[in-house]
């Protein structure tokens, strides 16, 4: 498996956040609606729990995407 390059990780972050997350937000929802509305610190910790698995996956692709390039020379 090859490393991605830090633009393709940006790219990608960027999928990520504008199309990955909203259909996983939907997603989230659903599952809390067929729950039949339960207790509301169950539902709270449903939505953090949820809110924090989404970016497991991604902790790669994420990390370091706020610095500056580092494959870039500095001027």
């Amino acid at each position: 498996l090859m490393p991605l390059s830090y633009k393709a990780r940006r790219r990608w972050s960027l999928v990520i956040l504008l199309l990955g997350l909203p259909v996983y937000v939907v997603a989230a929802v659903t599952i809390s609606n067929l729950l039949d509305r339960p207790p509301m610190l169950v539902e709270l910790g449903i939505y953090i729990g949820l809110g924090v698995i989404w970016a497991l996956p991604f902790k790669y692709i994420f990390k370091g995407i706020g610095q500056a390039d580092p494959d870039q020379d500095e001027p």
